[in-house]
């Protein structure tokens, strides 16, 4: 009987091996041909010498940079929805950190210091002038905070675009188990195998509209800049990171003495189930000496991708 059970065993072992392997071939092959249709929409600098993207538009004596949140594979598409609104009364400045759309995957630690490092050459090389408003999303948050703590002179004002408080950050356990089940999903060809079914795009999107407010061509651009960039090393070191650099932001917490904005999503009324999260979201504003709260309604994490208007707004009142 042991035999046979070991057997079997032995078998189904092999079958999953099996499977694995051909996923992995699966993956490889399609990450090749996405990869040749991946182009730049912005342009490409040499930061710490690793290519680094940031897309750039609009007009305007004001520049609003924008940090996504975490594991937001293409900045550029995810942001897209405001952008009707802001080019023509302002510049905008979409930039991608190492790991994300179309910079480089470096391996280079994701501590809070380095990656204001790269933010700040990164506009200098692109020719940005500050001062800046700074829009930082989820995760995005801290670089923003952080930026603005080492180079006030630049910063104008902030709009958090449902951006968790330092505070947040500091008490929240980092989750690396989600990234690793998420490389191993993507290069065993999993996820690519399941876009081929009708609604996970939706199901992958659900905090984000499903995308309804981004073009056909821009939620191709999604989906392909999930399969080349998802769960990356860069992405997995940053949220290893996160409390590590919500900390050393906390050591040098002072108000700030310009506006910030802390746009927070309401989930469809499901704000207040989070008792951190919602007790956080009140306190931030306190991060300045002119800070305000806007819960925004019938809107999920991704605010921008329901609210576009009202982010939009926000953004010019600081701008101006």
């Amino acid at each position: 009987m042991w035999k046979r059970i070991r057997k079997t065993a032995l078998y189904g072992i092999g079958l999953i091996l099996l499977l694995a392997l051909a996923g992995a071939v699966y993956q490889w092959n399609g990450e090749r041909q996405d990869r040749s249709k991946y182009q730049p929409v912005g342009n490409l600098y040499d930061v710490f010498n690793h290519r680094m993207h940031l897309y750039a538009e609009g007009e305007g004596n004001t520049t609003v940079v924008f940090a996504s949140g975490w594991g937001t594979v293409n900045p550029y598409s995810d942001f897209y929805p405001l952008y009707e609104g802001l080019r023509g009364h302002v510049k905008i400045a979409v930039y991608d950190r190492f790991g994300y759309g179309y910079s480089d995957t470096t391996g280079r630690k994701r501590d809070i210091d380095s990656i204001t490092d790269e933010l700040r050459e990164v506009l200098r090389q692109s020719g940005q002038q500050p001062p800046y408003v700074l829009v930082g999303h989820s995760l995005g948050s801290l670089e923003v905070i952080r930026y603005a703590q080492r180079f006030p002179d630049e910063v104008k004002g902030i709009v958090m675009v449902d951006g968790g408080s330092p505070e947040y950050y500091k008490e929240s356990p980092a989750l690396t188990i989600i990234p690793i089940v998420q490389r191993l999903a993507l290069k065993t060809g999993i996820i690519r195998t399941l876009y081929r079914f009708d609604g996970f795009a939706d199901n992958m999107n659900d905090q984000r509209n499903a995308l309804k407010l981004l073009p056909q061509e821009l939620q191709e651009l999604e989906r392909r800049s999930t399969l080349l960039q998802l769960a990356n090393r860069d992405m997995t070191d940053e949220i290893r990171q996160s409390r590590r650099n919500a900390d050393t932001i906390l050591k040098d917490k002072k108000a700030f003495d310009f506006p910030l904005t802390v746009l927070s999503a309401d989930y469809f009324g499901k704000f207040a189930n989070d008792k951190l999260w919602i007790d956080s979201q009140a306190a931030f504003p306190e991060w300045s000496s002119s800070g305000k709260q806007i819960i925004v309604p019938d809107s999920s994490h991704y605010l921008h991708q329901y609210k576009p208007d009202v982010v939009v707004e926000e953004i010019l009142k600081v701008a101006r």
